[in-house]
């Protein structure tokens, strides 16, 4: 039923290849700042849990 109701919206292949590049975008931003960001602040933020503040 919801296949054919979808089938029926103009333009709806658009919200598939605008979701596709949304994700590939933000995942490439995490991979660019995990590998290039600063090393001292990422193992500050990862021992944060750890603390007792």
């Amino acid at each position: 039923m919801y296949k054919y109701l979808l089938q029926s919206v103009d333009g709806i292949q658009s919200f598939g290849i605008f979701t596709l590049v949304l994700f590939f975008s933000v995942f490439c931003i995490a991979a660019i700042r995990a590998f290039l960001g600063d090393k001292e602040e990422m193992n500050r933020m990862a021992e944060m849990p750890l603390r007792d503040e």
